[in-house]
């Protein structure tokens, strides 16, 4: 595990502990609002083809939001496993520390600074679509 002081695991662990739980309140709510939201209604009465439209990009918009605080509370999960395990703070690609400040500012990175922008720099996608 990266040289990090008790205090400091402490800290990390409870900015973790807290997000999980604002992430399990968001998505009840939103789960909970999707489940109020009359779609059809926003369609009206007279069914038009951009009425549906707006119905149906906002179910997906809503679906996409759940979809990413499920996998960010995945990443919070696995983040509290890597601090049980004594595995938190180290990168996942050259073993050095990732460094205190990085992790209260992301405290789910696996990478170092360094490592992180390598990995973007090589997976990333082409800033233009091709066919």
């Amino acid at each position: 595990m990266a040289k990090l002081t008790d205090d400091q695991l402490a800290q990390l662990k409870a900015l973790l502990q807290r997000r999980y739980l604002e992430l399990r309140e968001e998505i009840r709510g939103e789960l909970e609002r999707s489940g109020d939201e009359r779609y059809a209604d926003l369609a009206g009465a007279v069914a038009d083809p951009g009425d549906d439209s707006v119905a149906d990009l906002l179910v997906d918009l809503n679906a996409a939001l759940v979809d990413r605080q499920v996998n960010e509370m995945r990443e919070v999960e696995a983040a509290l496993k890597r601090m049980a395990d004594l595995d938190f703070g180290d990168c996942i690609d050259c073993g050095g520390e990732i460094g205190f400040d990085r992790l209260m500012a992301y405290p789910t990175a696996q990478r170092c600074v360094r490592c992180q922008s390598l990995h973007e720099k090589t997976y990333s996608h082409e800033p233009n679509p091709t066919l």
